[in-house]
């Protein structure tokens, strides 16, 4: 197995279409091309971690957090960053990272804080834009039915739990084709009048060239006429953060206490509580104050998420409680979540989960 099928498999899973513009998720380091030896994950790509892949025979990392995440000037071990670029180099050591792709996936890494809660009814929090588009193409009526099931094939035609979704309508189209043309129907040199059907799917961004190979290779003409349209519709399946409710309704201590529990944190800092039951829960892993209007929008009775400053508590006025369980804590599942997407995919390779606690953040 080469990296590249491993680090694919992630993608399909997460597509780095899916990260935010200052974002730096892929392959950091290494050669899509190389043989595998193992697989190692991990939430952070330190040297610690470089040095248990090299023991343990692992030539690819799989991080959560890019270690190269602004742009490196230069490289020559003056930082930590510099150190595991080196190591990783000398030691054909290949880091992929799936960042905020894995965020903002609606089973990703707040999917995973969510099932620790045992939310229900979940939903992203704040949907993206810009993702979708729509396919418009026209096809002879008699191959219209083969041209949609390519395409469907190929993932287009999804809107939220609904598959081969399209819609259709019938016209005519002409055409005259030109000097060594050969046309599916007609006669080159005649203009040609034929019943066609209008076919229209939407599909996700990162899906575009798939797609349109699939039109391409399933339509009968020489020359395949269609439009590719951004939407700016949002996509209620990609976005940052989520918002559920729990079974039952808790007490704000009893919640807080149990969201300590269940997070394995060493702190838990809060707003003052508002003497109401906590029903519907908004989280975010990672640094998610940004969230915090939209967690109030959604009518949310907490907020769990991380990084909060000290004057951005007081921007919860009483209207939700905010508990912020520490940036590593809101995140650490994303290993578990990993080992998932590839045993699911190569029931037969093992990947390896690091022993190495990454936290930088320590707690009395």
């Amino acid at each position: 197995m080469k990296i590249r099928d491993i680090t694919n498999a992630i993608a399909a899973f997460a597509p780095l279409q899916y990260q935010e513009s200052y974002d730096n998720a892929g392959l950091l380091f290494g050669n899509p091309d190389w043989e595998a030896t193992g697989v190692l994950l991990t939430l952070d790509a330190t040297e610690a971690v470089i040095d248990e892949a090299i023991a343990r025979k692992c030539n690819l990392v799989v991080a959560h957090h890019p270690i190269v995440f602004g742009g490196l000037k230069k490289i020559n071990g003056n930082n930590y960053v510099e150190r595991v670029a080196i190591k990783a180099i000398k030691n054909d050591i290949a880091v992929y990272a799936a960042h905020t792709n894995l965020d903002n996936v609606r089973n990703g890494v707040c999917e995973m804080m969510a099932r620790k809660l045992a939310l229900q009814h979940c939903r992203v929090l704040s949907p993206k834009r810009e993702l979708l588009r729509k396919l418009y193409t026209f096809v002879p009526q008699a191959d219209a039915e083969k041209v949609r099931t390519a395409l469907f094939a190929a993932g287009a035609g999804h809107i939220g739990a609904y598959s081969e979704c399209s819609y259709s309508a019938e016209g005519t189209g002409t055409f005259n084709g030109g000097e060594g043309t050969n046309p599916y129907v007609g006669k080159a040199g005649e203009r040609h009048h034929e019943a066609e059907t209008k076919v229209e799917v939407i599909f996700p961004v990162y899906l575009e060239q798939y797609v349109i190979r699939a039109l391409l290779d399933s339509h009968p003409y020489e020359e395949v006429a269609y439009d590719v349209v951004k939407l700016e519709n949002a996509y209620a399946e990609v976005g940052s953060g989520l918002v559920g409710e729990l079974k039952e309704p808790m007490d704000e201590e009893t919640f807080l206490r149990w969201v300590k529990q269940q997070f394995d944190t060493g702190c838990v800092r809060y707003t003052p509580l508002r003497g109401k039951p906590v029903k519907k829960v908004a989280l975010c892993g990672g640094a998610g104050s940004f969230l915090l209007k939209k967690a109030i929008s959604a009518g949310a009775d907490a907020y769990i998420s991380a990084d909060f400053k000290y004057h951005e508590f007081f921007d919860a006025e009483n209207q939700i409680v905010i508990a912020d369980v520490g940036h590593f804590e809101s995140e650490q599942f994303t290993v578990e979540l990993f080992y998932h997407i590839l045993t699911e995919k190569f029931p037969n390779f093992a990947p390896l989960k690091s022993t190495i606690r990454t936290n930088p953040v320590n707690y009395l």
